[in-house]
C-alpha cells in the first residue's frame, strides 16, 4: 500500500489501513523513531505500507523507486525582485482568507491551534474575516511560557472566541491512551500528546476541526541562527557507550547530555527536534544492532541536502523530513484518531507558489537583519504594534519530567508487554528511573511512552519470523 501523506498533496486516505491489513511492524521503523521520534520517509511503522510526503512524487512507487526532491529550493533568498508591482499585504490577506476557506470547507465549527507566534497570529487575522466562527486555543504547556495573555488579547481584538488549556500531562496521556488504538500509523513528535490533549477537548466542546498553522516555514525561509551552526559542528557521528550519560553529575546536568547527544548525531540527525536515544542505547533496548539500519535511511536524502546552496537551504532541507514524517504526521495521525478534520490554510497551493515564486527576497528575509517572515510580521502590524511572541517565540512544550513522574508505572508495564520487540526497555526504564528529572532522560522516556502502547494495542509486539 501506498498513501499520499502531506497536507500540501491533499487530505490522506488512511481507509484502507485495518489492524492487520498491512504486515506486521517494521522493526527499523521503531529504531527510527526511538532515534529521531519519526519514521523515515517514505516508510511507516508497518512493513507494507510506504508514504509519500512532501519531497516524493506521488506517481513514484515509494516501494522500489523513491526519490528526494526538496521542492522549495532557494526559499527566502529568490527572487530578488518581483515580477511585478502589488500591494504585498493585501494581496497576502486575501489569499491566506482563501487558504482559511478551502481547507475549512468541511468543517462546522473549527478550533484554531493559537500558540501566540507569528503564524497562528497572521493565521487569526485572516480567519476573523473569512472564518469568524473559529474558536481560538492556546496551550501552556510550560512554566516558562506565558503567551496565553497575548494570544488571549489578539483573539480578542478579533472578535474571536479564545480558550486556554494547561498542560495535564496525566490527563493528556490518558487521552492518549484512549484514542491510541485508533492512530492509523505512528510518529513520536514530541508535540504529540499536546496535540491529543487539545484535540480531545476541541471534540469535547463540540468542534470538528483543528486549523494549524505548520507549512510556511519550506517556503519562507528560515535563516540559520548561531546556535544551530554551533550544533552542526558539534554533531560528529561518534560512537559511545550509552551509559556515558548516566554517570555521576553527568546525569543531573541536562546541557552535558545534550552536548554528549549531540556528539553522537550525524549533523542532519541534529536539525531534528528534541533529545532521542543514541545509537548505542537504541542497540541496548532491542538486544541486538538496529540503529545502523535505521541510520542508513539517511541516505536516500544526502545526495539532495548536498546540493543546498547556502546553509538556510541546507537546514530547511534537513528540518522538511522531521517536518513530514513528525510534525505534519501528529496532527494527521491524532485529528484521524479523533474524528476531526485538519485544516492546513499554509499549504494551499496558490498561496505557497505565490510566496515562492512572486514574493519579493525582502519580503520573506530582511537581507540587513535576517529577520524572516517579514510579509508575515507586516500583515500582523495592520492590526496589532508590537507583540512579544512575535518578535520571539518558541515552540510548544509539554512537561517531560512531569509525564514521568506521574505515569512511570503505566509505561513500565507497556515495556513489559513490549520484550519481544524491545527486550531492553525495561532496564532502561528501572535504571534511570531516578533520572527522569532531567529533560534529557525524560524526552526519551516520552518516546517509549508514545511508542510502547500503539504496538501494544496493535498486537504488534510479536515481530515476524526471520526479523
Amino acid at each position: 500500500m501506498q498513501i499520499t501523506m502531506s497536507p500540501y498533496y491533499g487530505k490522506p486516505d488512511f481507509s484502507g489501513l485495518a489492524p492487520g491489513a498491512c504486515g506486521g511492524v517494521d522493526p527499523v521503523s521503531v529504531a527510527d523513531l526511538l532515534r529521531n521520534a519519526f519514521v523515515y520517509p517514505p516508510h511507516s511503522i508497518l512493513e507494507n505500507v510506504k508514504l509519500v510526503t512532501f519531497g516524493f512524487c506521488p506517481q513514484q512507487d515509494m516501494h522500489t523507486a523513491p526519490e528526494f526532491r526538496f521542492k522549495f529550493r532557494n526559499a527566502g533568498e529568490v527572487p530578488e525582485t518581483a515580477r511585478q508591482d502589488q500591494d504585498w499585504v493585501e494581496v497576502y490577506h486575501r489569499l491566506l482568507c482563501e487558504a482559511v476557506r478551502n481547507s475549512c470547507a468541511q468543517a462546522r465549527a473549527p478550533w484554531l491551534l493559537q500558540s501566540g507566534g507569528k503564524d497562528s497570529t497572521t493565521l487569526a487575522i485572516a480567519i476573523a474575516d473569512a472564518r469568524p466562527d473559529t474558536v481560538c486555543i492556546t496551550y501552556l504547556g510550560g512554566r516558562e511560557e506565558s503567551e496565553v495573555e497575548s494570544a488571549a488579547f489578539v483573539a480578542r481584538k478579533l472578535g474571536l472566541r479564545h480558550v486556554a488549556l494547561v498542560c495535564d500531562p496525566g490527563r493528556a496521556y490518558d487521552r492518549y491512551l484512549g484514542a491510541v488504538a485508533k492512530m492509523p500509523l505512528l510518529t513520536a513528535d514530541f508535540a504529540l500528546l499536546s496535540y491529543f490533549d487539545l484535540a480531545a477537548e476541541i471534540a469535547a466542546h463540540g468542534g470538528d476541526g483543528v486549523i494549524d498553522g505548520l507549512g510556511a516555514d519550506s517556503y519562507f525561509g528560515t535563516p540559520v541562527s548561531r546556535q544551530q551552526r554551533l550544533l552542526a559542528k558539534l554533531a560528529r557521528q561518534m560512537r559511545l557507550p550509552g551509559a556515558v550519560a548516566e554517570l555521576p553529575l553527568v546525569d543531573r546536568s541536562f546541557e552535558l547530555c545534550f552536548v554528549l547527544g549531540t556528539l553522537q548525531m550525524n549533523p542532519i540527525e541534529r536539525v531534528f527536534p528534541g533529545s532521542r536515544f543514541t545509537d548505542d542505547e537504541v542497540d541496548g533496548l532491542f538486544g541486538r544492532n538496529m540503529a545502523r539500519e535505521s541510520r542508513a535511511r539517511l541516505a536516500l536524502f544526502t545526495d539532495e541536502i548536498a546540493s543546498a546552496t547556502s546553509a538556510w537551504e541546507w537546514r530547511d532541507m534537513s528540518m522538511s523530513i522531521a517536518g513530514s514524517a513528525g510534525a505534519f504526521a501528529k496532527g494527521l495521525f491524532a485529528a484521524h484518531a479523533m474524528s476531526l478534520h485538519a485544516a492546513y490554510p499554509f499549504c494551499d497551493r496558490t498561496l505557497r507558489d505565490w510566496v515562492h515564486h512572486e514574493v519579493p527576497r525582502h519580503q520573506k528575509v530582511d537581507p540587513a537583519t535576517r529577520m524572516n517572515k517579514v510579509l508575515i510580521r507586516e500583515h500582523i502590524a495592520t492590526r496589532f504594534g508590537d507583540l512579544p511572541y512575535v518578535r520571539h517565540k518558541g515552540s510548544f512544550r509539554f512537561d517531560l519530567r512531569g509525564l514521568a513522574a506521574q505515569r512511570f508505572d503505566q509505561v513500565r508495564d507497556y515495556a513489559e508487554m513490549s520484550r519481544s520487540l524491545l527486550p531492553g526497555a525495561v532496564a532502561w526504564l528501572d535504571r534511570n528511573r531516578g533520572r527522569l528529572d532531567n529533560k534529557y532522560h525524560a524526552s526519551k522516556f516520552y518516546l517509549l511512552a508514545v511508542v510502547l502502547p500503539w504496538l501494544v494495542e496493535r498486537g504488534m509486539c510479536t515481530m515476524r519470523p526471520g526479523r
